[in-house]
């Protein structure tokens, strides 16, 4: 395949993305209007898991495989990835991003317990057997439950009025548009990896970039497209569950499939960006009521930082 053959298809999978990320954030508005919960708690529940849906492919794949450990470092990667570049972005271009509801602030604290959950098994355990699998399944689910108790604590309610009719045109819009938005970021990261080995770029630098990104590329699409639509809370939302559901429900299913055996020791300078991104992303929310476009920086140098680091050290 020729080298400008490739860049025109990675440029209509770019069109692609962004469309599909625009119909996926109009079609889920409408659905929290109908369902009458705030869109901080919809985007949880659904667009977390939902961007979430290549982490698991991965986990399921690797678990199959016989090296579930693969799930574990994707996992790491990707919270990394959403802590910092994935939320700084759509902050960068907001200027600011309003936080309105002080649980969300603390739903902050209660990620970053959750997200090191896993971790903790692992050091007890020596691993991730079958029964913790089911208990990071289990954390899921409860917190999702008293997310939809708390519903009514969140401020920002998307407007009244869906019909039945509407809602059932919407729900498979959503679908759609969810299925078009996992495989456009698919092939935007095929496209991308084939144009730059045509270009003869380094494929280390390559892969940690790609890598990086590749699995959290639906995240980035709808938190820019949340921007762009005034759905700020829907940001918030999306980068939280998405971080949730990869720390309990993701590494979860790959922990019952096959339990997961890995020297942490390997991960060691990861799992401390991740908690590092972790740290910053609370420190931001808890400072104010907002998060600036200073701090949006600091997230997406901190990335920098981190892709820097692990091309050294490979």
């Amino acid at each position: 395949m020729s080298t400008p053959l490739i860049f025109l298809l990675f440029i209509v999978s770019c069109l692609v993305l962004f469309a599909s990320g625009s119909f996926f954030i109009r079609s889920l508005s409408r659905i929290a209007s109908f369902l009458r919960m705030s869109e901080f708690v919809v985007s949880f529940i659904i667009v977390g898991f939902a961007t979430s849906i290549p982490e698991l492919f991965v986990g399921i794949s690797a678990a199959l495989a016989g090296n579930p450990s693969l799930s574990l470092g994707n996992v790491i990667g990707s919270n990394i990835a959403n802590l910092t570049i994935i939320l700084g972005i759509p902050v960068l271009l907001a200027r600011r991003m309003k936080i309105e509801s002080k649980i969300m602030r603390r739903d902050g604290l209660y990620m970053f317990g959750i997200s090191l959950l896993p971790l903790i098994l692992m050091v007890i355990g020596n691993g991730l057997s079958r029964i913790d699998g089911v208990i990071l399944i289990a954390f899921f689910i409860v917190y999702c439950a008293i997310l939809i108790k708390q519903r009514k604590s969140f401020k920002k309610h998307v407007e009244d009025g869906v019909s039945k009719l509407q809602i059932i045109g919407n729900v498979f819009l959503f679908i759609i548009s969810g299925i078009t938005l996992y495989y456009a970021a698919d092939f935007t990261v095929k496209y991308a990896t084939e144009l730059s080995l045509a270009l003869l770029l380094p494929p280390l630098l390559i892969g940690l970039f790609l890598v990086a990104l590749g699995t959290s590329l639906p995240e980035l699409v709808v938190g820019i497209n949340s921007v762009i639509h005034k759905h700020e809370e829907m940001v918030f939302g999306n980068i939280l569950g998405s971080v949730v559901a990869n720390s309990t429900i993701i590494l979860g299913v790959t922990a019952l499939i096959h339990p997961i055996t890995a020297n942490l020791f390997i991960f060691f300078v990861s799992i401390g960006f991740m908690i590092l991104s972790t740290l910053l992303f609370i420190t931001s929310v808890k400072s104010g009521d907002e998060i600036t476009w200073k701090e949006a920086i600091a997230m997406i140098m901190l990335y920098v930082i981190f892709l820097v680091v692990q091309f050294y050290i490979r």
